[in-house]
């Protein structure tokens, strides 16, 4: 099952429904950790709407998606050069200052989830910072053709602790910002400590 197809053909309306929600406060956290011109991945980038925050802000900007109407509609919002690719995709040795990953991780399978992991992780210089989040919750479930993995404090640590080379350097939980929605988000920023 690949979540790119819901994205595919429902790409106006997730387009729409995410590209004006109000990250500040996350951007925040995120930012504090970020050296001057800092170069971000952002995975799995939807509607290009924190890669157009990050490029306004002086970053320089990589970004990624597997669905190619998302991947249209984010180039034409940020102007940037996304590129449509899966995150086995990602082949990257330590290039990155930091990687979003803003509600995409949480498509990736648990079975899946580590190899992912590993990559993002060479992927990111060393005291490179990375920020995940996820639907809060236990349950690995299908919706729309989208697999769903949610994590909690205890299973988002368990996963972190298996790569010594990573370190927690804050989790917390947040709101769903968009209309209608009363979900729960999980939210993760690590950072690279050494090389592995």
């Amino acid at each position: 099952m690949q979540s790119e197809k819901y994205y595919n053909e429902n790409a106006d309306d997730f387009y729409n429904s995410t590209c004006d929600v109000d990250l500040s406060d996350i951007y925040k956290k995120f930012e504090k950790y970020l050296p001057i011109n800092a170069y971000i991945l952002d995975a799995g980038c939807g509607s290009g709407r924190d890669s157009k925050y990050f490029s306004s802000q002086n970053y320089k900007v990589a970004a990624i998606d597997a669905s190619q109407e998302m991947v249209l509609r984010a180039k034409k919002l940020t102007g940037l050069d996304i590129k449509e690719m899966y995150f086995q995709d990602v082949a990257d040795k330590e290039i990155y200052d930091a990687i979003w990953t803003c509600a995409s991780l949480l498509h990736v399978p648990k079975k899946d989830i580590n190899e992912i992991v590993q990559k993002f992780t060479k992927a990111l210089k060393v005291s490179g910072i990375w920020y995940m989040s996820f639907k809060y919750g236990d349950s690995e479930r299908e919706k729309d053709y989208r697999l769903f993995n949610d994590y909690t404090e205890e299973s988002l640590k368990d996963l972190i602790s298996k790569y010594p080379q990573l370190t927690i350097l804050e989790l917390w939980l947040t709101d769903d910002r968009r209309e209608d929605r009363d979900d729960k988000w999980i939210n993760l920023i690590v950072k690279r400590t050494d090389i592995q």
